[in-house]
């Protein structure tokens, strides 16, 4: 969105940004108010904030002039409320801020709403199951997945398949902003040229049977005129530069899944500075810009140390992993200067090994829904697992289903990362003929309003 800072922008604690049209102002806290961040709802939308209490938050808008009235209310789930002010002056004062509000959710600190027990005990469990998972046969590690996935299946937040609480977030925003400046506000959209919504292709290749075999997906993708990621694990088996090669030319790109694929990558961060050359040494010998963490473990702290363009470790809402939980968005967001692209499709390997469907429903459903949303549709797909007609069917029907579709941008993972950076470093000018984009994303961002 167009913006300008100016001078003094804060008032008592409060940050205070003001309309150039209208003069009206949204108020919210610059600082963390002691204690912890809380579960809070805000007409169904679910939060993960430390909000200001009614007292604290009237004795800064004191400062701030005008007459004050409480207009919305948040409900903490303790029991304790706080509430959301308007003025006689048409101003807008928030009692929490809300770009902590949204990082809370891309990195996954609502989680510590929940119990510090529960995350303790589900860190430990997760820690026995990787050290006893190399002396496992392949069908009880399955068995134990599976097992689990009632327990999982049970979890209230992030919501599965499909959890709005961010996005609904942001389309409260707006409508705040809307007001504030009494018009819709430009901004530019998600993604470049007039598309709609994105479809991105990945692939993370398990084992040595998975390098084998890649040619069953590939073959599809390129029958149907599209191209994907493949994830390589550069400790585990040998991958001959000869493939890397074939897979670059065709238009395919290559990643980095890790070293070994032993579960340990970020079990520590001794562990992971000691791992990070080597992960980096295969970046540069296969010119691969992005990075997924074996079974999508991670934490947020130590992703930008990895030293890739982009990371696509973060499930949108996924209690099925063994680190469960999720970014809660199907949108592209920022970790320090590292771009994330999030997981937003269900896994091949939990839709037909641990949930066992018989096809790809689940894929469609959530696929039509981020379409209609205008989101990122990002999929992972292991050529070690759809070795089987069946699931392969079902990848080829998702492919088939939306290869018509001229709203759908189909993009490398590495080229959307390259568009979020340069849409994030672009801006939004009132020129002679109106808005106008300024910056890198110039000629091929798009701006809407909201």
């Amino acid at each position: 969105m167009p913006y300008r800072v100016e001078q003094d922008s804060r008032v008592a604690g409060l940050e205070v940004v003001r309309s150039a049209e209208t003069g009206h102002a949204l108020l919210f806290p610059t600082e963390q108010p002691p204690g912890a961040r809380g579960e809070w709802q805000l007409d169904g939308i679910t939060l993960f904030v430390a909000p200001l209490d009614d007292e604290q938050l009237r004795a800064r808008l004191s400062a701030a002039g005008g007459e004050w009235a409480p207009a919305e209310r948040l409900d903490g789930r303790d029991g304790a409320a706080a509430t959301i002010w308007r003025s006689d002056r048409g101003d807008v004062a928030l009692p929490f801020d809300p770009s902590d509000a949204i990082t809370s959710y891309w990195s996954e600190r609502y989680q510590e709403a929940g119990s510090a027990v529960a995350g303790g005990l589900k860190s430990a469990a997760r820690r026995g199951y990787y050290l006893a998972r190399p002396i496992m046969p392949r069908f009880v590690q399955i068995a134990m997945r599976r097992a689990f996935t009632g327990v999982q299946g049970r979890a209230t937040f992030p919501r599965w398949p499909v959890e709005t609480s961010l996005h609904d977030l942001y389309e409260r925003l707006f409508a705040i902003f809307r007001e504030l400046a009494d018009r819709p506000v430009p901004t530019l959209a998600a993604w470049p040229g007039g598309f709609t919504w994105a479809l991105v292709l990945t692939h993370d290749v398990e084992t040595a049977t998975g390098v084998e075999h890649l040619g069953l997906l590939r073959e599809i993708e390129v029958e149907l005129g599209y191209r994907s990621s493949w994830n390589f694990v550069p400790e585990r088996y040998t991958v001959d530069d000869e493939v890397v090669r074939e897979l670059a030319e065709a238009g395919f790109e290559i990643g980095v899944h890790g070293l070994k694929h032993d579960g340990r990558d970020l079990s520590s961060l001794r562990v992971l500075q000691k791992r990070i050359p080597g992960m980096q040494a295969a970046r540069d010998r296969w010119g691969a810009s992005g990075f997924r963490s074996p079974a999508t473990h991670r934490r947020w702290e130590w992703m930008p140390l990895l030293g890739f363009e982009y990371d696509t470790s973060y499930p949108d809402t996924d209690p099925y992993e063994p680190q469960s939980g999720g970014c809660c968005t199907w949108l592209p967001f920022f970790n320090d200067g590292l771009v994330e692209l999030p997981i937003t499709l269900p896994q091949d390997h939990t839709i037909f090994s641990i949930l066992r469907e018989q096809d790809g429903r689940l894929w469609t459903e959530k696929a039509d829904l981020l379409r209609e949303h205008g989101g990122m549709a990002l999929l992972i797909a292991h050529p070690d697992y759809l070795i089987d007609e069946q699931p392969r069917a079902a990848y080829r029907a998702l492919l088939e289903r939306y290869a018509g579709d001229e709203t759908m941008w189909r993009p490398l993972a590495r080229d959307l990362a390259r568009w979020w950076r340069r849409r994030a470093e672009s801006r939004i000018e009132r020129g002679a003929e109106g808005w106008q984009v300024v910056g890198p994303a110039a000629g091929e961002a798009v701006i809407v309003e909201r």
